[in-house]
Parts: C-alpha cells; sequence; structure tokens
C-alpha cells in the first residue's frame, strides 16, 4: 500500500512538475510569434508611410540607432528625423529575410537580429524588445549596413576623412 501511495505522489509530481515547464515552452514560442508580428508590423508601417502605427510600436522611450556615426536618436529626436520622409507618403521599405529572436529567463525583455532587404541592399537590424502594457513595444533598434569582408579595405578608404572629423569631434566632446 506505501508502494502504491508513494509511487502515486510520485507520478503526481511528475505530472505537476511537467505542466509548469510546458506553458513557459509555449509562452516563448508565443512571445516569439508576437514580437515578430510587432516587428513586421513596424516595418511595414515604414514602407506604408504611416507614422502613427510606425511609432506606436516603439516604446516612450525608444533609441533608434542609424547606419551614419550621427544617427543616436531618443524617441522624440528619431520623430523629427523621420517625420519628413513619411509625409513624402513613402518613409523606407525594409523587409526581413532572417531573424533570430531570443527571450530572457524573466519575461518582459527579448532582443533580435535580422538581415534586411533594403534600398541599401542587405543591412542588418538588430533591437530589444520589452514588453509594456500588455504588448511588445521596440525599445531600441540598430540598423547596420552589411559590407563584404573583401570590401572593407575600400569603404574604410572612402570614409577616412568623414571618420576622421567624426572622431576628433567624439574625442572633444568626451
Amino acid at each position: 500500500m506505501k508502494k502504491q501511495v508513494f509511487s502515486l505522489i510520485f507520478c503526481f509530481l511528475g505530472i505537476l512538475g511537467f505542466s509548469q515547464t510546458m506553458p513557459y515552452q509555449s509562452n516563448n514560442d508565443q512571445a516569439k510569434t508576437e514580437i515578430t508580428k510587432v516587428i513586421d508590423a513596424w516595418h511595414k508601417a515604414a514602407g506604408e508611410a504611416n507614422f502613427k502605427n510606425y511609432f506606436d510600436l516603439m516604446s516612450k522611450d525608444a533609441v533608434f540607432i542609424g547606419t551614419d556615426a550621427t544617427e543616436n536618436w531618443q524617441i522624440d529626436e528619431f520623430k523629427a528625423y523621420a517625420k519628413p520622409h513619411f509625409d513624402k507618403g513613402r518613409a523606407w521599405d525594409f523587409t526581413a529575410i532572417e531573424r533570430n529572436i531570443y527571450l530572457t529567463d524573466q519575461k518582459g525583455i527579448a532582443w533580435f537580429d535580422e538581415l534586411l532587404d533594403t534600398h541599401m541592399g542587405i543591412c542588418r537590424g538588430s533591437g530589444v524588445m520589452k514588453y509594456v502594457e500588455d504588448e511588445w513595444k521596440i525599445a531600441h533598434y540598430v540598423l547596420s549596413i552589411e559590407i563584404p569582408n573583401e570590401n572593407v579595405n575600400e569603404i574604410t578608404s572612402i570614409k577616412k576623412d568623414f571618420d576622421s572629423k567624426m572622431l576628433q569631434q567624439l574625442k572633444t566632446k568626451n
């Protein structure tokens, strides 16, 4: 009888333990699906020049870092930069061709990287998402132009003067 009770308790604890881990996995899958939808909708809003939808998908304290060394914008600065582009009826059109999403053990923070098909060729976007008021928001985004390794010397040469001036400005600023 004791063996049966022990076996029953053991089975119950095993089932309880299994049921505790399953929702976590499906929540991760669900979170990744939701995050994918948000990022895709964000890119779509830019392609359609929908300023409101685009910025509604970003957190109130979001940061956008563009391809130029001077482009490190807090949300209001980025809105000011982006508004004229959106007002023209078409901002930028980025389509993800590959994306990886990562979640922390604590719920509410995720990060991602993606390769994008853009008017600049292949670019890489990377960002941080946070779960705010029951929805995922883009909190930080970095856009980079991909340069093949065999072209790095040529590109470095092209931007040498700009980089030299920029480095001097940054060093005096700090």
